[in-house]
């Protein structure tokens, strides 16, 4: 192909002086060295130097000739010798597209001896051709280790037209010597390409044999104690893994068996209305600033307490109604002169909360007794043969398909819990003690 690109070049360089010669025919002897050079350039031999020569001398013609005809002649052949130059020297990179370009570079070429250099081999070609990159194994040559091989990086130039691959190859070397690297080889379609060759070379740490008060010897094996923040995560996780291993095993249990959930609702025994207005007086009466200080406060709890045993020991509603009312009321059941005191007390009430009376200390301590004598006079006694009610009630309810779902899952749960923690501290004891 480069033959044909200068075979062309040649012909049309002479073709250009040959035109220009003819138009200048009346000055032949000017164009005979500019048509020796151009028949010299038809046969083998340096293009590129025969196109400067025809420069060069259409210049000196060009310029004694001036602005005359033929100085215009020449100057045009000048030209075109220099176009013919340009065009061939942009060939040369159409050229070299063809071609396979193998080269290796390393990083460094002198080493300590454990040290670490990397190798880089590039690979240009065509994109339409295949490629085999070489096959090492843990050896480059006898001393020199290969540790790592990069993955090969591609690169796409000239339109998608030319492949640059890139591949890296990490060695080091333990014994000091120099090192010849042998040239990589790949295979491009079949045919082998290698690059250059390379050197390393590889020293042994210096030791200075003059002083060996320097160097020391092996310190003795030292044991080094257990603390608390060595084996902290081993005792939480241990922990953890014992109590969720035994809510896990309770929730089995529980689905396994299938038992109903029992509920058990403790009952406050209800006092009859006598025991329960009893209590209250005695709350009352041991409150004695409220006598003192507060004689509306006073009476109004003492009637109310009166008015709900009423309420619980007659069945009718004391709480609303009037102190007449109630007394009008209890006549039915009761004579006048029974309640004569009750009266005098629900009288004496009305006027200390609605006239603002103040009645003495004696006169409240009275009202109260008057209203223990009423309880204990109408109270009605329990039979001590009645069944007691229970206090406590035991409620059973089956479980539900939610609550089976709900087991399931809490056993789902405590398991992986149990196991995460068992394998955290299992992975704490290997690292302490191996």
């Amino acid at each position: 192909m480069l033959k044909e690109i200068d075979g062309e070049m040649k012909k049309n360089l002479f073709i250009f002086c040959n035109a220009a010669v003819e138009e200048a025919n009346s000055e032949m002897k000017e164009a005979n060295p500019v048509m020796e050079i151009a028949n010299a350039a038809m046969k083998e031999g340096d293009i590129i130097g025969d196109c400067r020569k025809v420069s060069g001398v259409c210049n000196d013609i060009s310029c004694r000739q001036g602005d005359s005809f033929m100085g215009r002649c020449f100057g045009f052949i000048r030209r075109a010798a220099v176009m013919a130059c340009l065009a061939l020297a942009s060939s040369a990179p159409v050229l070299a597209q063809g071609q396979v370009t193998v080269e290796a570079k390393i990083d460094s070429l002198e080493l300590l001896v454990g040290e670490q250099t990397k190798i880089h081999l590039e690979v240009s070609m065509d994109a339409n051709r295949n490629l085999r990159l070489p096959v090492i194994n843990d050896t480059l040559v006898r001393g020199v280790e290969v540790l790592d091989i990069a993955k090969p990086d591609t690169q796409l130039l000239n339109d998608n037209k030319r492949w640059l691959i890139k591949q890296e190859y990490t060695i080091t070397s333990f014994d000091s010597a120099l090192y010849y690297l042998p040239p990589l080889e790949v295979m491009v379609d079949s045919q082998v390409y290698k690059s250059q060759s390379l050197a390393l070379k590889v020293y042994s740490i210096p030791v200075d044999t003059l002083h060996p008060e320097q160097f020391f010897g092996p310190k003795n094996v030292v044991d080094v104690p257990i603390t608390w923040d060595d084996i902290d995560a081993m005792v939480y996780a241990f922990i953890l893994m014992l109590v969720m291993g035994a809510a896990c095993v309770f929730f089995i249990v529980r689905f396994r068996n299938n038992k109903p959930i029992i509920r058990i609702i403790r009952v406050e025994p209800k006092l009859p209305p006598h025991q329960a207005a009893m209590k209250q007086i005695e709350e009352i009466k041991a409150n004695k600033n409220v006598q003192r200080e507060d004689p509306k406060l006073y009476y109004t709890e003492l009637t109310d307490v009166i008015r709900n045993y009423i309420k619980d020991r007659f069945g009718f509603n004391a709480l609303e109604m009037t102190s007449s009312e109630i007394i009008e009321r209890l006549l039915q059941e009761k004579d006048k002169d029974s309640l004569k005191d009750l009266k005098y007390l629900f009288e004496t009430a009305d006027l200390v909360k609605f006239a603002k009376h103040a009645p003495m200390m004696n006169e409240n301590d009275m009202n109260l007794v008057s209203a223990v004598d009423f309880i204990n006079e109408t109270k009605i006694e329990e039979d001590p043969n009645a069944k007691k009610e229970p206090t406590e009630i035991k409620v059973e309810e089956k479980r539900s398909k939610q609550g089976r779902i709900a087991l399931i899952c809490s056993i789902c749960v405590t398991g992986v819990a149990a196991a995460a923690a068992l394998y955290v501290a299992v992975k704490c004891i290997v690292d302490l003690f191996f």
